[in-house]
């Protein structure tokens, strides 16, 4: 059984995708580093470069309504 964090970033992955058009491989590294130190996921994005910062404000937009 999922967990409801695991179904949330597995949503937030599909908009990374779909919406923002983050490429496969960035958000592969992203969460390499989010099972060594986990913390909100687009942060991670956002701390190693991933993401901008416009990006980020995206995606904390589309998480207050998810």
């Amino acid at each position: 059984m999922q967990s409801v964090a695991t179904s949330r970033n597995a949503h937030l992955i599909q908009f990374l995708q779909n919406e923002l058009d983050i490429p496969p491989a960035a958000i592969n590294v992203a969460m390499r580093h989010y099972e060594q130190d986990p913390g909100p996921l687009p942060m991670v994005l956002w701390q190693y470069g991933l993401v901008s910062l416009d990006q980020l404000e995206q995606i904390y937009d589309w998480l207050e309504v998810a």
